[in-house]
């Protein structure tokens, strides 16, 4: 149990770094370019190793499932990307965090579950965040192009979960994977050319690109996931949701360190905002179901 939990910090550790290596690689290769190209080698790459499950299980149920997954993702990959241009990462990243508190909404909308009192607290921890982070330093609202983008995305990806919880249980795991990779990479080409990217000769590009590049195909597409769909299956969901929400605490690490992204202590008091009402969304409903037990 506990060397899956590690596994699942450092798919944590990974995805945050990843933020520093993207906001790098969008200087060579505009934001959906650039998605688009990481999801395309990704989805060959975990196809090829995957083929005889693609072969066994790939139908028209695992198409449509995959495709509704690969919309939400690739529009949520793309508006978060393109929000990074405008942004710092760490800003991204704790901003994008905010999907962990939509899930139990966009649930609700969906399922018809009403979310518990820990929940709405959560939420509210996590707007008392966003105001501290969107507040200039003049105290005048200042929520700019970059979060604003940001926040949609959370709510994509909010959506892309809820969908997630839905079809998986119905289908192989890796070829829904493998499909939602595949149609992620065709929705970022598409908002590529709507919004006009500059083409880029990929041959000019310089090695420092090309091994960002295969961090995160290699890395934060494909290991990641397959370690992710392992541990799941022996780490209870919530504490598997509460390790890899640290992905925003590394995330801001790296940018301290690598961006130079200057801290000042109202972000710090923003970002702790958020990541308590992160985790409170996540705790909150197991500790509310362990209280009676106790209680008895």
């Amino acid at each position: 149990m506990w060397a899956w939990k590690l596994a699942l910090t450092g798919c944590a550790l990974l995805w945050g770094g990843s933020f520093v290596v993207i906001k790098g690689s969008l200087d060579a290769v505009p934001a959906c370019s650039l998605m688009a190209l990481r999801f395309l080698l990704a989805s060959l790459l975990l196809g090829a190793v995957c083929w005889r499950r693609l072969r066994d299980s790939l139908d028209w149920s695992h198409l449509f499932a995959g495709g509704i997954l690969g919309v939400l993702a690739g529009a949520a990959y793309a508006v978060q990307n393109v929000g990074l241009t405008y942004t710092t990462p760490g800003r991204n990243a704790f901003l994008t965090a905010i999907y962990c508190v939509l899930v139990p909404f966009v649930n609700w909308i969906v399922a018809r579950r009403r979310p518990g009192a820990m929940v709405l607290l959560a939420a509210g921890l996590c707007v008392l965040g966003v105001g501290l982070i969107s507040l200039g330093d003049d105290l005048v609202p200042s929520l700019g192009m970059g979060e604003r983008l940001t926040l949609l995305s959370a709510l994509l990806y909010a959506a892309q979960i809820v969908c997630v919880a839905r079809f998986a249980s119905a289908h192989d795991v890796m070829t829904l994977t493998v499909v939602q990779m595949t149609v992620t990479c065709a929705i970022c080409w598409v908002f590529s050319l709507v919004l006009g990217e500059p083409q880029v000769d990929l041959a000019s590009l310089d090695g420092s690109f090309w091994w960002s590049l295969a961090y995160m195909v290699v890395l934060a597409s494909c290991a990641c996931s397959a370690i992710q769909n392992a541990a799941q299956i022996v780490v209870p969901p919530a504490q598997a949701s509460l390790l890899l929400s640290l992905e925003s605490v590394f995330a801001v690490a790296a940018s301290v360190l690598f961006y130079g992204e200057r801290l000042t202590p109202r972000l710090v008091a923003g970002f702790a905002l958020i990541f308590i009402a992160v985790l409170a969304s996540e705790l909150g409903p197991t500790l509310a179901r362990r209280a009676p037990s106790r209680r008895a």
